[in-house]
């Protein structure tokens, strides 16, 4: 089968970081490696899965890796996640209850039959060349960073490149969101999806009537250098299975409880002003703005106390904070290194990892 890439690929979110690193060729055998990174939800989260706006970034500090490769035979291969071989009866309880009972296998075998799915309702019709999956991560899991959501992501690519295949961006993350909600029944929402297929800094806006006129919200890439100083704190002992329902805010919000309501429009409002400060040159003054999106939270969610304790002991040295996700995991703006040591020193403490993320701009690095 031909080496190239596909064309237009930039439209699928593939150029030019394929071309950079590419899917390349090793004698007769094709080896494509491609990558996604963590997210955190910088403000408006939880409100994505309710019709309203955020702003998200990633960061490749971490990131989910996938190798391709042809082969006779299709094979999923597993990863250390996978493995069902252990030394004690805790030491498989510890595992199940970090990542459930499947690994990432399932990750892989969903994405690829929504790919398939997709292809086959497009007409687009599929090379006979069986291939070999493999997958790797390093995102701390389980602690809100969206690791699930970045492995199908990482998969997508190599699936699109494999079959020379573009695929729209935005639809890229409606597949990718489909893979998890319909196939895995993984509670999710757009907003990881989407900022991990754009990469970089992301305002999205899934206001109801976008999605329901076009099936995609408003989504547009803004640039980092308007970025505040910011720092990433989590903690693995938090970690829990990927889509671990603690609350029933979807069943508060589909009823049409006020406070949940007036929750999710206050935190899109969150949104557009910290847009507009970034805008507008006024990065100091978000940390404030992070500080009430939890604040919010806080009035409709129930936080664990480790949790909870996360947000105080970084708001005690100055800095603000606010959960990337669903906990596990802050995010927020610091002053200076002075500050940064204290929040490093305060939260190391407690065996809190705190690092400065290094954003991951679109369209580079996504390959490998």
């Amino acid at each position: 089968m031909p080496s190239r890439l596909p064309e237009g690929s930039e439209s699928a979110g593939l150029d030019p970081t394929i071309r950079q690193a590419e899917a390349r060729s090793k004698g007769n055998v094709m080896i494509i490696k491609t990558r996604a990174y963590p997210r955190a939800g910088l403000v408006g989260n939880p409100s994505d899965g309710f019709f309203g706006k955020t702003i998200s970034f990633t960061f490749k500090n971490f990131c989910a890796e996938v190798v391709l490769y042809e082969s006779p035979n299709l094979e999923i291969l597993p990863s250390s996640k996978d493995h069902s071989v252990f030394t004690s009866v805790r030491e498989l309880v510890n595992d199940v209850r970090l990542h459930g009972y499947y690994g990432g296998i399932r990750l892989l075998k969903a994405t690829v039959k929504r790919f398939y799915d997709y292809c086959s309702a497009h007409d687009i019709e599929l090379h006979d060349t069986n291939f070999t999956l493999q997958y790797k991560s390093s995102i701390p899991h389980g602690v809100g960073l969206a690791g699930s959501s970045a492995i199908i992501t990482a998969c997508m690519r190599a699936l699109m490149a494999f079959y020379e295949v573009s695929i729209p961006k935005y639809t890229q993350a409606n597949l990718i969101l489909a893979a998890e909600l319909e196939e895995l029944h993984i509670a999710a929402g757009l907003q990881d999806r989407v900022v991990q297929v754009y990469q970089g800094l992301v305002y999205m806006d899934f206001k109801k009537e976008l999605l329901a006129k076009r099936g995609y919200g408003e989504y547009e890439n803004l640039d980092p250098a308007l970025l505040p100083s910011l720092y990433i704190a989590y903690r693995e002992s938090l970690a829990k299975v990927s889509g671990t329902v603690h609350d029933n805010i979807r069943e508060r919000f589909d009823r049409g409880e006020q406070a949940v309501a007036s929750a999710m429009l206050y935190w899109a409002g969150l949104t557009d002003k910290v847009k507009t400060y970034l805008l507008k040159g006024r990065k100091e003054e978000i940390g404030d703005l992070l500080n009430c999106n939890f604040d919010r939270r806080r009035k409709i969610y129930t936080i664990s106390p480790d949790n909870l304790q996360m947000v105080e002991e970084a708001r005690l040295v100055g800095a603000s904070a606010k959960f990337t996700g669903s906990g596990g995991a802050i995010v927020g703006t610091y002053k200076d290194e002075k500050m940064f040591t204290a929040l490093k020193s305060r939260l190391g403490k407690l065996k809190i990892k705190v690092i400065k993320p290094v954003i991951a701009l679109p369209n580079t690095d996504g390959v490998i």
